[in-house]
């Protein structure tokens, strides 16, 4: 297919970068691409810690399909190789390699889950074990000579824990190497990053240059905030939304954000131009657009790309019926019980709440409802009969013989 004119990629590409190196490179390639109908291989790793992707991981697969809707390749990395040595980026400490046994693993839920993003006849899936562990001892020993041990400690995270007297092992040393061998194994025209990761985008450009090839285009995708605007979405701060979670679940986790990150999800989850999300912005702004409305639109959108349309729209009207009206969901937990239970317990007993302590505080923040009405003393006795019983977005219905 013919790819677009220059500039309109260019525009494209841009939205939601954090940063771009540099765009002179990126036009003059896309001129060639335009010249001999070669598309540009743009390249992205994942290291598979984790079996399953939540909404921050994709901000990178989305600007990789961005990329392809201009007609080019998509190379997905799992990180099968640099696993075994564990990401530095960002920690004070030496992250544990992983075992095959993990990566593989993980690697084959990987596999399932990006392609609910990328299209898949535009997409390789490489894994960089294939040629790194064919790296032998006098191929590692060469790549480790085309770069200084003085230029590995600027990067930040390396420079903090030598100045702290932090141990660094040497084998961190040579993540950046290998991921910039990456580059060159595949002969990649741009690669992809979170903006943690420029340091080692950047090793990629030179060790290009060392073995020959033109050195990569870089672009950097922010660190997508998680559902309490300040801290990156992350599944250990429990802020975060799975890819892999019900459409209803979902859309409840993204109808809490705030209106001021809604407009920074639109912008890095979904495929809207920066025009249309200004557009957007001016009709919140100006009373045309409620911002529940389009926050539903978004949850609709981001639901419909990792499960369906349909999907999206029943977990919309879910949402209006439970949370808008107040009833009570289409489907609960049922559990069954014989004799009188304190509502702190019960909670507990229903797993609603972690613990009964927990349930008790909950219950005195006023965050528990017994039958529609919110509760108030924790050691209330919820006798005979059918309750339902709400905290927060969790809802379960018990019978009590």
């Amino acid at each position: 297919m013919p790819f677009p004119p220059i500039d309109e990629q260019v525009s494209y590409i841009k939205k939601g970068l954090a940063e771009l190196i540099r765009e002179e490179d990126l036009r003059e390639r896309l001129a060639e691409c335009a010249k001999t109908g070669r598309p540009l291989r743009v390249k992205a790793g994942f290291d598979p810690t984790a079996p399953d992707l939540h909404l921050g991981h994709t901000v990178l697969l989305r600007k990789m399909k961005h990329f392809q809707d201009l007609g080019h390749t998509a190379i997905f990395v799992i990180g099968a190789g640099t696993a075994l040595i564990g990401d530095p980026t960002g920690r004070n400490a030496s992250r544990p390699p992983m075992t095959f046994e993990e990566v593989e693993r993980n690697a084959e839920t990987y596999k399932a889950q990006v392609f609910k993003v990328l299209d898949k006849a535009r997409t390789e899936v490489r894994f960089n074990s294939d040629w790194l562990l064919k790296l032998d001892f006098q191929g590692m020993i060469r790549l480790a000579a085309k770069y200084t041990v003085a230029r590995l400690l600027e990067r930040d995270d390396f420079a903090k824990r030598f100045k702290e007297n932090t141990p660094i092992s040497v084998h961190e040393l040579l993540y950046p190497l290998a991921q910039a061998y990456d580059s060159v194994a595949l002969e990649s025209d741009v690669e992809l990053g979170g903006t943690d990761q420029k340091f080692n985008l950047l090793v990629g450009r030179e060790i290009q240059r060392d073995y020959g090839q033109k050195p990569q285009i870089v672009g950097t995708t922010p660190l997508l905030e998680g559902l309490d605007g300040v801290n990156k979405m992350s599944k250990s701060l429990g802020n975060y939304v799975g890819i892999t979670e019900p459409p209803e679940e979902m859309f409840k986790k993204l109808m809490s954000i705030s209106d001021d990150l809604m407009f920074r999800y639109y912008e890095l989850l979904t495929d809207k131009s920066m025009s249309e999300i200004a557009q957007l912005r001016a009709r919140v702004a100006s009373g045309g657009l409620h911002p529940m409305e389009a926050k539903m639109d978004l949850a609709r959108l981001i639901i419909s790309d990792f499960h369906s349309s349909a999907d999206a729209a029943r977990a919309a009207e879910e949402f209006t019926r439970v949370v808008r009206r107040g009833e009570d969901p289409a489907e609960m937990q049922s559990f069954s019980i014989v004799g009188a239970m304190r509502l702190d317990k019960l909670l507990a007993h229903t797993r609603l709440a972690a613990s009964v302590s927990e349930a008790a505080r909950k219950v005195k923040e006023g965050a528990v409802e017994l039958n529609h009405e919110r509760a108030s003393a924790p050691q209330q006795m919820v006798t005979s009969g059918e309750h339902t019983l709400r905290l927060g977005r969790k809802f379960c219905r018990v019978m009590v013989a």
